[in-house]
């Protein structure tokens, strides 16, 4: 890693969660940032990106966020300056994985030892891909629970989890997918502006990326398998059912005809007739058969 001496009040790491407006434009004038870069800050679902300029690059990154009220991942924006002599990084949410960093970094200043900035942007970065990782692992767990659950609670609570699964899928590949080519072009700047020691760090978040993408893919399958297989349930069931009606028809069907016959207003012999009156139970019953056995055949 590159390191320096420091005096323990000298900091080049400046971390704000959701900061007012005038510190934006303070921080904005003190270090010439473009306009449009400032814009990017306060407009807030912007894709990923990068943005070179001669003096140091603007980035936005988007990670996974868990929203237990709404049971949905949401983005949890950085927006990152980074130049050889600091970096700067704006966020909207409190986050364990930033300040765990930031403590770190504060204890190894109070130490005398300072990263440089392309190693702390490494750590950022490293720390939300491990996190992201870590939350695809309770993602593929509660999919196993899930799917154990399948052919024994097949109520609107399995649907809504189903449902509520794959879109948390997508939006996981969403927000991921586009962030491939932006660490690729972060690897080209930090050799390009530090030095060729760096590439080696950013490689290695190229493969976790590659990795992280690759579990979603395979997560979002799982999650399009689980749902066939409900949907194959429930046709099954449906069929089931309407086999059931099926049989019933049939064996209504002759009664439904004697009734209709013995509602006229006529007098005939035939239903005075017990050899009528059994031929027709009869033919009830072999009706009734016949469908079951039709059923069965799967011929109807």
């Amino acid at each position: 890693m590159v390191r320096t001496k420091v005096t323990p009040i000298t900091g080049l790491w400046l971390d704000r969660v959701n900061p007012p407006l005038d510190e934006i434009d303070a921080v904005m004038t003190k270090y010439d940032f473009h306009e449009l870069d400032r814009d990017a800050i306060l407009e807030s679902n912007q894709y990923a990106r990068l943005d070179a300029y001669d003096d140091y690059i603007f980035l936005v990154l988007h990670f996974p966020k868990y929203d237990s009220n709404s049971e949905r991942y949401i983005q949890n924006e950085l927006n990152i300056f980074v130049s050889r002599d600091y970096l700067i990084s704006f966020r909207y949410y409190q986050s364990t994985t930033m300040r765990r960093l930031y403590e770190k970094y504060e204890t190894d200043l109070k130490a005398g030892v300072q990263e440089s900035p392309a190693i702390l942007l490494y750590a950022i970065i490293e720390g939300y891909l491990d996190k992201t990782m870590k939350m695809l692992e309770r993602f593929a767990k509660d999919l196993k629970t899930l799917e154990r659950e399948l052919f024994s609670a097949r109520g609107t609570d399995t649907i809504r989890n189903i449902m509520t699964k794959k879109r948390n899928i997508i939006t996981l590949k969403h927000m991921m997918k586009p962030q491939i080519l932006v660490l690729r072009m972060i690897e080209n700047q930090m050799k390009a502006r530090f030095s060729d020691e760096v590439e080696l760090y950013f490689e290695n978040l190229e493969d976790k990326l590659d990795k992280i993408f690759s579990e979603i893919q395979l997560l979002q399958e799982n999650v399009d398998s689980m749902e066939d297989t409900l949907k194959s349930i429930f046709e099954l069931e449906s069929n089931t059912t309407i086999k059931y009606l099926t049989t019933f028809s049939a064996f209504m069907l002759p009664l439904t005809l004697v009734t209709g016959a013995f509602g006229m207003n006529v007098e005939s012999w035939l239903f005075s007739n017990w050899v009528v009156i059994g031929t027709i139970i009869w033919v009830t019953f072999l009706l009734v058969i016949l469908t079951i056995f039709l059923g069965k055949k799967k011929i109807i």
